[in-house]
């Protein structure tokens, strides 16, 4: 599966990786609802480390189709909230 960070790229995951994301990604959203900044930051982080481990990076000229797309470290959490859809950022 393709999941590609905004602004890094893209990288390759297996489908095993979706459970523990889809863990990290349900955080992320509790964190958001909370309106608690310091654990959306920390969600954010871990979802994003999570992904950048144990992904296999694309090549920069590879256009691949991305099953999930996902926001830069930078994202502010009104920027995520716009991105999540009924079952967050990855769906599953």
């Amino acid at each position: 599966m393709i999941v590609r960070i905004m602004g890094e790229g893209q990288l390759d995951l297996t489908d095993a990786d979706l459970e523990l994301l889809n863990s990290f990604d349900s955080q992320l959203e509790s964190a958001i609802e909370s309106g608690d900044e310091a654990t959306f930051r920390q969600a954010l982080h871990d979802l994003l480390e999570k992904v950048r481990e144990d992904g296999k990076p694309l090549p920069a000229d590879a256009l691949e189709p991305s099953q999930f797309i996902l926001p830069p470290a930078d994202a502010t959490m009104e920027e995520v909230r716009e991105m999540l859809q009924d079952d967050g950022l990855i769906p599953g």
